[in-house]
């Protein structure tokens, strides 16, 4: 199975063409596994409608990338609070009014 990072890479193109089923009141595309694996399709795909086409693609997870992101962040000193100060001085209405 061709992993999801590099879906898309191949060198060639899959064509088919397939019956819709009809399933309840609506219908239904068996996709074959090439399209699957060249696409990195598991259970859960979007949906999208442009124009007269139907776009099927894999899921984007929340979140996803950020870990290297930061990291990448991290590695060129850019994790730095932009307002340091205002975290570390209590303000004089804190001063006066929190009790601890």
């Amino acid at each position: 199975m061709i992993p999801v990072e590099t879906a898309g890479k191949c060198n060639y193109n899959v064509y088919m063409r397939a019956k819709l089923v009809q399933i309840g009141n609506s219908k239904g595309l068996r996709v074959p596994k090439a399209i699957l694996d060249q696409c990195g399709l598991k259970d859960d795909v979007e949906l999208l409608v442009e124009g007269a086409r139907l776009i099927i693609q894999p899921v984007s997870e929340p979140r996803e990338g950020w870990d290297e992101a930061f990291a990448e962040m991290a590695a060129c000193g850019d994790d730095a609070l932009l307002d340091a100060e205002a975290v570390h001085a209590p303000s004089a209405w804190e001063e006066a009014e929190w009790e601890w």
